[in-house]
């Protein structure tokens, strides 16, 4: 059997994509390789758009996508022992098994087999896109970022139960989140508990608040510290500045991806940069003391003389510091030489006189008697 392809390859994004550009993505590749859209090679097409859609029904949902980057496609592999969780179907007689149940006792842990959920949980994290000029990108900078998020209920500090009372043990289940079955005397089968819906407590007066939810959603401005030397799409974490977690879980990230905003003067590759500079056919031929811009300020450049158009000159250490904080990359400087526009008769005259002088004789459109300048 052919090994499966790596999802985020699949849909051509990488592992810090946002739900937007994966989505973005399916769309673009679900209508390449639609069947309808191809005849020519209907089967082909139809196996790439079966590829793209089991990808997407993947990274589309959170739980299932956390499961398959811990785990790969091993997760949901119901062959390969089902790291990604829930029971085994078949080969018993039809009957459902437990295989985190009889592995686990067995192994002491190592099968996640059906969860409990009466246990914390941790919360979700967040994912924001932050744009910033390039020079902030390149000193860093602070920026505010409204958060629409979860946050754990004030009321009843996340327990979901009106104040003066609590949560009770689920009768169901006895607090265990699960229904167990035993069959045959030696397999069991496990269902999550339809009561308590996993976590082993009912609230019976709910907080007015939360509405027993156990958090509220609020907009929370966080101001968010941009490290020195990030480049374009690279993305950090903001610890627990993300959704709330459950039953005294901790609260999940704020992930940040940071756009740079293009610069009129500033180009980058890594830690370089890299700009243009103008100088006329003069400059160019005789030499001149110039001044450049470089992101730590103007300096003096000194131009060769003879120097030709697209010449690349290397200021060191003018360039964007590291994000390791060891040293700066160095600017580059391309020399663009411009050729003069809209000449007076005395200065083309002069430059039919220069090429006379250097054998010149390649110019065309111009007769030489017809330029003559009087002194």
């Amino acid at each position: 059997m052919a090994e499966k392809k790596d999802y985020y390859e699949v849909l051509g994004v990488s592992k810090s994509a946002t739900d937007e550009e994966i989505k973005k993505a399916y769309r673009s590749l679900a209508k390449k390789y639609h069947p309808d859209l191809n005849k020519d090679n209907p089967e082909e097409a139809a196996a790439k758009f079966k590829e793209v859609s089991e990808a997407y029904e993947v990274l589309k949902d959170p739980e299932k996508k956390a499961k398959y980057d811990r785990f790969g496609h091993a997760a949901f592999d119901q062959t390969a022992g089902g790291y990604g969780g829930g029971t085994y179907s078949g080969g018993f007689s039809g009957f459902d098994v437990d295989l985190g149940d009889i592995f686990g006792n067995i192994f002491g842990g190592g099968f996640s087999g059906t969860q409990r959920r009466n246990g914390p949980v941790r919360g979700a994290d967040i994912n924001k896109q932050v744009t910033v000029s390039f020079t902030e990108a390149a000193f860093g900078c602070k920026k505010k970022v409204e958060v629409y998020k979860s946050e754990t209920c004030s009321s009843c500090h996340g327990s979901g139960a009106k104040a003066g009372t609590s949560a009770e043990t689920c009768q169901s289940c006895h607090g265990t989140g699960q229904i167990r079955s035993t069959m045959g005397g030696f397999f069991s089968s496990v269902r999550t508990c339809d009561v308590c819906g996993g976590s082993g407590k009912v609230i019976k007066t709910p907080c007015e608040t939360c509405r027993g939810r156990g958090f509220v959603r609020k907009t929370e401005t966080v101001e968010v510290s941009i490290p020195a030397g990030i480049d374009y799409g690279q993305t950090f974490a903001v610890p627990g500045k993300g959704e709330c977690g459950q039953r005294g879980g901790s609260a999940g990230d704020l992930l940040i991806t940071v756009i740079i905003a293009p610069d009129p003067i500033y180009k980058r590759k890594g830690f370089d940069v890299y700009i243009e500079k103008h100088i006329s056919i003069t400059e160019a031929a005789l030499g001149a003391s110039l001044k450049v811009p470089t992101i730590h300020g103007d300096v003096e450049f000194s131009v060769p003389e003879g120097t030709q158009s697209n010449a690349l000159f290397r200021l060191k250490d003018k360039g964007i510091r590291r994000l390791n904080g060891v040293g700066n990359g160095d600017e580059y400087v391309t020399i663009i030489v411009d050729t003069p526009k809209n000449l007076t008769k005395e200065q083309k005259a002069k430059l039919l006189e220069f090429a006379e002088m250097t054998g010149d004789k390649n110019y065309a459109g111009i007769k030489k008697e017809k330029w003559h300048w009087k002194k």
